[in-house]
């Protein structure tokens, strides 16, 4: 259970007092300081210590996410009362993070919350769409039933992330020993090469005396370099974080060569696959829409979306704004257009989810076709041309003493 620190006044004396207490909940714990007589003027969550987490997670993963939905969709059906599902969940939970944010949501629940506001107050854990999803599931009665939908899509969005990842992890890696090589051997490897240039006397080739100028260089600059090569990500991710760049960049990506394909195409699957399942639960499609546009990360696509929403809140079919984009392909705004004109538009959508998802993965594999011989040619390029100019006197040298 967490610890709080607090800071209230005594209301009998006035007298200032300070100190800690446990509680599933900062609201619960003022409650208790206040029943004990005390004006509470401060409540903080005390720090939990040393913990390792990479700034920007939470710690809770899609498959924590999926096991609890699951075990939980299992239990209400078996007819457990939801208070009591989550209290049972909570004690077998093994990720602490998350064994408080489900304590947490159960106190809630007891007050007489209901479970989708619950959830709502934890959205470092529980999407929108979760959320959503959770509060059409109570409304109608059926959220065993929409919490197994939620673990299908969870397990679809985290099989496309995989899938992304996996693609770009080749590419980067071996961008980052390329620059590690070039760096490595222009500061330690050429400078062993160039006393003996030295002794050889004559002119260098080019080439060779290309190296040596730029081996000089960066045992001069190596401190900045290094502070270079930390500073430029840094800034990157900086600048990423402005609207406006970031906006710019995302639209730029649409048109790379084989990228843009791939985030095209699983924008098209994360789209559909989302909007379809909220859909046949029977959340709105407006609310719908502005959900789903949080879920996509480029916000180019987004903003599409939601230019689509206030098209359709003023009375449009959901087909023309998507064409109108020029994001969307158009077989898919056709096969939208048609589950419109038919009342199925939630099952149409599933079913281009379905078919889109093949298509990421033929998109991601013709990427890796470009970029594969690209990196190929990058690392021949760096390191045999050091070898070539490096070997180039001594080529000379030989030749000079066989005439």
């Amino acid at each position: 259970m967490p610890t709080y620190k607090y800071r209230a006044k005594i209301v009998q004396n006035g007298k200032m007092r300070s100190g800690e207490i446990d509680a599933p909940t900062a609201e619960m714990a003022k409650q208790k300081l206040q029943s004990s007589g005390l004006n509470v003027l401060s409540v903080k969550q005390k720090p939990e210590g040393m913990v390792l987490a990479i700034p920007g997670t939470t710690g809770v993963s899609g498959r924590d996410l999926v096991v609890f939905s699951r075990q939980l969709s299992t239990m209400i059906d078996a007819g457990l009362p939801i208070v009591q599902a989550l209290d049972l969940l909570a004690s077998q939970e093994a990720n602490l993070r998350f064994k408080r944010v489900l304590i947490a949501v159960k106190s809630d629940v007891e007050t007489g919350m209901t479970f989708g506001d619950a959830l709502k107050k934890h959205p470092g854990v529980f999407s929108p769409l979760y959320c959503s999803l959770v509060a059409a599931g109570e409304a109608g009665g059926v959220l065993d039933t929409i919490l197994q939908r939620l673990c299908v899509q969870i397990e679809k969005s985290e099989a496309m992330k995989r899938k992304i990842k996996s693609s770009l992890t080749y590419p980067v890696g071996t961008l980052v020993v390329a620059i590690g090589i070039l760096v490595f051997m222009l500061w330690k490897v050429i400078p062993t090469f160039q006393d003996m240039f030295s002794s050889m006397g004559g002119q260098l080739p080019s080439l060779t005396q290309f190296l040596v100028d730029a081996s000089e260089w960066v045992s001069t600059n190596i401190l900045y370099i290094f502070i270079t090569l930390i500073a430029v990500p840094t800034v990157i991710v900086l600048l990423l974080k402005n609207h406006a760049v970031r906006r710019a960049v995302d639209g730029a990506m649409l048109f790379v060569p084989g990228v843009g394909n791939v985030v095209r195409k699983s924008a098209v699957s994360t789209f559909t696959r989302t909007l379809g399942t909220m859909l046949s639960s029977g959340v709105p499609l407006l609310d719908g829409l502005t959900i789903v546009s949080t879920s996509i990360s480029n916000s180019a696509i987004s903003e599409s979306i939601l230019f689509a929403r206030q098209r359709v809140s003023e009375g449009s079919t959901l087909a023309d704004p998507l064409l109108v984009t020029g994001i969307f392909p158009n077989m898919v705004v056709q096969m939208i257009r048609v589950g419109e004109e038919t009342g199925a538009l939630d099952v149409m959508l599933n079913k281009i989810a379905d078919f889109y998802d093949e298509e990421v993965d033929d998109a991601i594999g013709k990427m890796m076709a470009l970029i594969e011989p690209a990196m190929m040619c990058l690392l021949a390029v760096l390191v045999g041309g050091m070898l070539i100019g490096m070997y180039l006197p001594i080529f000379s040298m030989s030749s000079a003493v066989k005439t």
